[in-house]
């Protein structure tokens, strides 16, 4: 399995979990197959399950990029770039998300000097869209690292909360909700 499919197929698998492990595993993807990968398939069988898993396709979507001012479209992708994509929120209280942005950053990086930047994409997917505006995004872009030039970053931004929740959960079967939480920040919860 080439190195395309494979970040396709796993990217696709688990959204959140697997962009993060994903991206940990770039520098171990050879052209050698399966065996040159760090990540096996996963010991329980998901063939069955509602959300897409190991080897299934990435679901298509599109979410405005409000950086770049454009839609994106995951569809304009096939056949053409790998798909790293992980959900997150700018004012994540615990450092979750900071930690998912930032393997995806590595990832951006470890592209560009294998000279195969062109070949990735990397969605980063808000789900708090009232406060995640161009200009928060734009900012923690900077904070985080991330080389906006490169063209291969999109910060995607749900019309709305609930445009958000909505396509977290029909295409990736995450479910999300806002809860009160002691922090000035606003926390979410993903109810099992």
């Amino acid at each position: 399995m080439d190195r395309r499919t494979y970040l396709r197929s796993v990217a696709g698998a688990t959204g959140v979990a697997a962009s993060a492990a994903t991206a940990g595993c770039l520098g171990a993807l050879g052209s050698s197959g399966a065996e040159g990968t760090v990540l096996g398939p996963p010991e329980q069988d998901l063939s069955e399950a509602s959300h897409p898993s190991y080897g299934d396709e990435m679901p298509n979507f599109t979410v405005p990029d409000p950086i770049a001012g454009e839609d994106v479209t995951v569809a304009d992708y096939e056949g053409e770039r790998a798909v790293l994509w992980t959900s997150f929120y700018t004012n994540c209280p615990d450092g979750v998300c900071p930690a998912l942005i930032l393997r995806l950053r590595r990832a951006q990086a470890a592209a560009a000097e294998g000279g195969y930047g062109d070949e990735l994409g990397l969605l980063a997917l808000t789900f708090d869209p009232e406060r995640d505006t161009a200009d928060v995004l734009r900012e923690y872009a900077g904070q985080q690292g991330v080389d906006l030039d490169a063209g291969n970053w999109h910060f995607l931004r749900p019309e709305s909360y609930e445009a958000g929740q909505t396509l977290l959960d029909e295409k990736f079967g995450l479910v999300i909700e806002k809860t009160d939480s002691p922090y000035e920040n606003l926390e979410y919860q993903f109810p099992h």
